[in-house]
């Protein structure tokens, strides 16, 4: 059924645009994409673009993975550590990525660190609330046998919470990487000599649709990639959730 709607949306695609009701200068037909990304992955070289957004999605994620899940357990464990950051955090999170790009330009120039940056600040508040909020919920009686058996604060976080919580947050990570591949396109718009979003900006340029779509249809398909490795370690690291 998942690939029937494949199907159905690319022959809706073909129908449009085979009639004529739309012409190709503002979307290109099914054929006539495939031939824009045959083109650009053997004639522009495009699969360097791949790898170089890629490399900046995963870097930027990693690094905000690496200072917002220690901090949000931190903030789901202990209530003082949460009355202290979650209202900075709260409304640092309202603050669009893309509003930044500007002020990191100016500070970080338009090479890989202010990309790098964008990602990191689209990414780190929603990582950080969101185990926070799974942390917080490890059910009760869990953390008060811990205690009755004699553990103490680290013990509860290390031996209780973040079992329990693991798998929720690795799927909070899954969705969250998702977001991410919007902050590095939309930061690639700007400034960028390589990568997918540099390519789409190039080829609107030239009005060739065909090319921006190719464009979104590969991050499309690196998401359903990415999203289903992160389903199938979620199962291999923590079998004990689906039992």
């Amino acid at each position: 059924m998942g690939i029937l709607g494949f199907v159905v949306v690319v022959a809706l695609w073909w129908a449009v645009t085979a009639s004529g009701l739309v012409k190709p200068l503002f979307l290109a037909g099914p054929g006539a994409t495939l031939l824009a990304g045959y083109g650009l992955f053997f004639e522009f070289g495009f699969l360097g673009d791949v790898a170089v957004t890629v490399g900046r999605v995963l870097g930027g994620f990693l690094i905000a993975t690496a200072v917002a899940v220690p901090l949000g357990i931190a903030m789901g464990a202990f209530k003082s550590v949460e009355a202290f950051f979650e209202p900075l955090i709260s409304f640092a999170r309202y603050l669009p990525a893309s509003a930044f790009i500007p002020l990191l330009i100016l500070w970080a120039g338009v090479g890989e660190a202010q990309k790098l940056s964008v990602i990191f600040i689209g990414a780190v508040f929603q990582i950080c609330l969101m185990v926070a909020v799974i942390v917080g919920g490890t059910r009760a009686e869990l953390v008060e046998a811990a205690y009755t058996l004699g553990a103490r604060n680290r013990g509860v976080v290390l031996r209780v919470m973040l079992p329990a919580a693991a798998p929720q947050i690795f799927e909070t990570l899954r969705l969250v990487l998702g977001w991410a591949w919007t902050y590095v396109i939309v930061a690639e718009l700007i400034g960028a000599s390589a990568g997918i979003g540099f390519m789409i900006i190039d080829a609107q340029r030239f009005l060739d649709t065909g090319q921006m779509i190719f464009g979104i249809f590969v991050i499309g398909v690196i998401g359903l990639v990415s999203d289903y490795l992160f389903k199938q370690l979620n199962r291999h690291l923590f079998s004990w959730a689906a039992s």
